[in-house]
């Protein structure tokens, strides 16, 4: 009768523990996020074509920077310890995987107990028969051989829940891996460009030199015929000492520049291997931008901001599981003897146990509450940052989009306020020979000329970037 009514009270007691612990407040709603639009301009086209399908190598036309960007994405620092990343992704995944099997192990011990004699225990072993003959030691030992096991029965999916997050942020983790390497493969060729126009910059400035040289030494000789000053000489000296020091300024740059190269490539300073072509009549690569939902699919970062998305979601499960009762198995099976002659002797030397335990946190909640809480903050963490990301993606390509057509219209003007000034050097060289203007028109010709050309090389490495970048930020490189 008593042990009928304490089942009873067993039962009410695990169903009052079931039905607190299933009291769990309820998760932020989350709000919608703002629709891509259609276009990246005023234009409404829908054209799908997209430059992001592109291979990396087949977008570089340049083997040198092919060659260079190849070395890259082997020994790059940077790529390297993302991957690395992914390897502890890919663990966390093994380790929530694990937890939702029962925890098995082996277990060995041995140990000695001696009580007061005067105690229910001590007298209790004392008047205790085991069998004929088997005298009980004095003191008592213990030793065990068992296997034991535990395991959680997973009845709301927390573990379950708690997988699909590591395996959600392993993914992550690999998009994060490719947006590295778009990136990389952008600033090297962003640092190469760079380079080339700096070995532009300097022929120029050394062309300048030469002939500034020439010009110095026309006024030297007019003013040995008394036909200029002592002014005009050292206005023309200084005016090629600035060059010359423009030029030391270049050759900094141009190490600097390589050595920036050298570090993406993870190898210690040495030569760049480049094209020696004309820079200016190299020709950006033409893009295709296709619709900005593309991004969505190919951008790795908007990709890696959905997944983290998707892995907080399933946190603020976890956390909610936390409210409900869990239920716990335990078993051992072995041997147990307090003499190790004795560990072997069958049926009376095996040990085993089962039990079972439901568990549900009742009083002093406020640990899960906290907890639950912040997974709440961090799913809407998770959603702004997915909506910021989409939406720094769309801008950049609408930024690169209306800077490649702005450039274009700004490099023909250069180009035309270059060819003017390359031909009046000459006019002006002819009418200072003869004497019909001074000596600043033509200072002022050749300083004008030479700001010119060193901005035309400018306007056309920004060109070739920004082709580089719209192709970066449209998501290509990665594949």
């Amino acid at each position: 009768m008593y042990k009928f009514k304490a089942y009873q009270y067993s039962i009410a007691l695990g169903l009052s523990l079931a039905v607190v612990g299933c009291k769990a407040p309820a998760a932020e709603t989350t709000v919608a996020s703002t629709p891509v639009p259609e276009s990246f301009g005023a234009a409404k086209t829908q054209d799908t074509i997209n430059t992001s399908g592109i291979k990396w190598r087949e977008f570089f036309k340049d083997q040198n920077l092919v060659d260079l960007i190849d070395v890259a994405l082997k020994n790059n620092q940077e790529l390297n310890i993302t991957l690395q990343e992914i390897e502890i992704a890919k663990n966390d995944i093994r380790v929530r995987k694990g937890a939702l099997l029962p925890q098995v192990g082996v277990r060995a011990g041995a140990g000695v107990e001696k009580v007061g004699r005067y105690t229910s225990q001590g007298a209790g072993d004392a008047t205790t028969e085991i069998k004929p003959g088997v005298e009980t030691p004095d003191p008592l030992g213990d030793f065990t051989i068992a296997a034991y096991a535990n395991w959680e029965v997973d009845i709301w999916k927390k573990l379950r829940n708690s997988k699909k997050a590591a395996v959600n942020r392993y993914l992550a983790t690999v998009e994060g891996k490719n947006f590295v390497i778009t990136n990389l493969i952008a600033e090297v060729a962003d640092s190469y460009y760079e380079l080339m126009a700096l070995d532009s910059q300097l022929a120029i400035v050394r062309q300048t030199i030469e002939l500034q040289t020439n010009a110095l030494e026309i006024v030297k000789v007019q003013k040995e015929a008394a036909r200029a000053t002592e002014l005009g000489v050292q206005k023309f000296q200084a005016e090629v000492m600035d060059s010359k020091s423009k030029e030391f300024e270049i050759l900094q740059q141009i190490k600097e520049s390589e050595n920036k190269i050298n570090f993406l490539l993870g190898r210690y300073p040495q030569d760049v291997k480049r094209t020696n072509s004309n820079f200016l009549a190299l020709l950006p690569a033409a893009v295709n931008s296709g619709i900005p939902s593309q991004l969505l699919m190919n951008r790795p970062d908007v990709k890696q901001a959905e997944l983290e998305l998707v892995a907080a979601k399933l946190d603020v499960k976890v956390a909610r599981s936390e409210f409900y009762p869990s239920l716990d198995i335990s078993a051992a099976f072995g041997v147990q003897a307090f003499k190790p002659s004795y560990l072997f002797t069958f049926p009376e030397s095996i040990l085993y146990s089962l039990a079972g335990d439901l568990a549900a946190p009742l009083i002093n909640r406020n640990a899960i509450k906290a907890e639950f809480s912040s997974a709440n903050a961090r799913q809407l963490q998770a959603l702004y940052n997915y909506d910021r990301t989409i939406l720094n993606a769309y801008l950049e390509v609408s930024n690169q989009l209306s800077k490649i057509e702005n450039l274009q219209k700004s490099y023909d003007l250069k180009s035309q306020q270059v060819d003017a000034l390359s031909t009046s050097i000459d006019v002006s060289n002819d009418l200072f020979k003869s004497a019909r203007i001074d000596y600043f028109e033509v200072l002022m010709t050749q300083r004008d000329a030479l700001e010119a050309k060193l901005e035309l090389i400018d306007t056309k490495k920004e060109q070739l970037n920004a082709a580089v970048y719209v192709y970066r930020d449209l998501g290509g490189g990665w594949k």
